[in-house]
Parts: structure tokens; sequence; C-alpha cells
């Protein structure tokens, strides 16, 4: 597969040497940008998914007229939040 260039990028010279300063051993400032980009294209993935999730959720929801109390919600998100931590101390 051929690959492709994005266009060249002007940023202010104090964020370019603020970004060479945290390049790791070896790290070129392409491969930098390149894996803030993925980065930042599967976080916005994550987020419409996660937004498409909550969307259907509550059409489900709203069709049904069947809800879940939040202190329902918060309660089983603090019972896996501390298995996870009991997890963690034992790690």
């Amino acid at each position: 597969m051929k690959t492709a260039t994005f266009p060249p990028l002007r940023v202010d010279p104090q964020l370019r040497r603020d970004t060479e300063n945290v390049l790791r051993d070896g790290e070129s400032l392409s491969q930098f940008i390149e894996q803030a980009v993925r980065s930042q294209v599967e976080l916005r993935k994550a987020n419409e998914a996660f937004l498409a999730r909550g969307l259907a959720s509550s059409g489900r929801a709203r069709q049904t007229g069947r809800y879940v109390d939040a202190d329902v919600v918060l309660e089983k998100l603090h019972v896996k939040l501390d298995a996870a931590k009991v997890r963690t101390s034992r790690s």
C-alpha cells in the first residue's frame, strides 16, 4: 500500500521546542506526530461509538418505558471499582 502525507503543519516555535523536548530516545518528530494523530483518531472514534450507544439506549428506554435508576447504576459502578481496586492491590 502506498503511503500518504499530511499537509505541512505550522506551529508556534515554543510548541515545536516543547515537543522536541519530550521525544523519547530514537523517536523522531514525525513518529511522534503520527502517533498523536492515531491516538486522536481512535479517541474520536471511541467517543462517537460511546455517544451512539448512549443515544440508542436512550431511544430504547423511551420506547419501552424501562429506565434504570441512577442510584442503581452508581452502586454497580462502585462495586466494579472496588473489585478493580482489590485486583490492583494484589498485583
